[in-house]
């Protein structure tokens, strides 16, 4: 039995795993998939109704038949050899992912974590916000348009004031530079001035009162949920925007919503994930807990590191054992 590890070859978070692995005895093999074609190769035959062949390295090879499980955890772009033109190289990508990705799909009895083609469907929003309140999850009044009008309207009706919120990656590359795009409240002058709206869909959200911010990890059945308290503005509207302010405390979640989260889980067909949660006021002395998303690859070293909640182990102990 070996465990497949798809990460970049830089990532203290996949190290800790690896390692962990490794001093269980369990056999390990970890790719940078940018190795694929130069320094991985890949042998598939089809032959009596299964794949047969091997992955191999320079100086690491394992038997397609001896995987059990994979954990897709960064896994980078195919990288093409040098001369090879940008539509030779467009090409030869959709190729390796079809090929390699095809063939470690087909095989059978492997744990994913997760399957790339269920956390592919899983990262729509949408389709997050429709699963969390069929689960029991209390998600906000949420608007996506490209209709200015849309736009005034649905923020007119809302009490507590609407906030603005990529609906893919909040990462944005222009210019050789990296730029991030935060959540932002909607102010009355921005309201008033909705230009652009119409160029694409955008997401706008009511704003949800916090008290606390709350990442909550699942690995399997296992739950761990920290706390994040925000310490300026900033890292109270969107806490990534912010990290020296913030602080960490690993809490329990209620149990009607662990056990919602659980059944978020097994109807996107996911056996990893991060949530993010706020917890607010109700309108009584409670509190209430509402769904904003899930990054099914999203990370967890920083809260591990802040809190030793054990995430490392239970991944390892995941996949080490091959199912959920």
């Amino acid at each position: 039995m070996t465990v497949l590890v798809l990460a970049e070859e830089l990532d203290t978070t996949a190290d800790g795993v690896v390692r962990g692995l490794t001093e269980r005895g369990v056999p390990v093999m970890r790719l940078d998939l940018s190795w694929f074609p130069q320094r991985l190769a890949l042998n598939a035959e089809f032959c009596d109704g299964a794949w047969q062949g091997c992955l191999r390295t320079e100086h690491h090879e394992v038997d397609l038949a001896e995987i059990r499980s994979v954990w897709v955890r960064t896994p980078s772009s195919f990288r093409m050899p040098e001369g090879v033109s940008a539509v030779e190289r467009d090409f030869a990508k959709r190729e390796a992912k079809l090929g390699v990705g095809g063939v470690l799909l087909a095989l059978p009895d492997v744990l994913w974590v997760n399957r790339p083609d269920l956390a592919a469907t899983a990262v729509y929003r949408p389709v997050q916000w429709a699963a969390a309140a069929r689960c029991g999850l209390t998600v906000p009044r949420t608007l996506v348009s490209n209709d200015p009008a849309a736009v005034s309207g649905f923020a007119a009706a809302s009490e507590p004031g609407v906030v603005l919120k990529p609906l893919s990656t909040n990462l944005i590359y222009e210019n050789d530079t990296y730029r991030m795009g935060w959540t932002r409240r909607l102010s009355t002058e921005d309201l008033a001035d909705l230009r652009g709206i119409e160029v694409t869909a955008h997401l706008v959200q009511d704003w949800a009162p916090k008290l606390w911010e709350c990442r909550a990890v699942m690995v399997g059945e296992d739950v761990f949920a920290v706390a994040i308290h925000a310490g300026s503005e900033a890292s109270y509207v969107d806490w990534r925007s912010d990290y020296p302010a913030l602080s960490y405390e690993a809490v329990e979640l209620p149990e009607p919503v662990t056990k919602a989260l659980r059944a978020f889980m097994a109807e996107l067909g996911l056996v990893y994930g991060a949530f993010d949660l706020v917890v607010g006021p109700d309108e009584g002395d409670g509190e209430v807990v509402s769904f904003l998303e899930i990054n099914p690859g999203g990370q967890y070293g920083f809260i591990e590191a802040a809190t030793g909640v054990p995430i490392t182990d239970s991944l390892v102990r995941l996949l080490a054992g091959g199912s959920c």
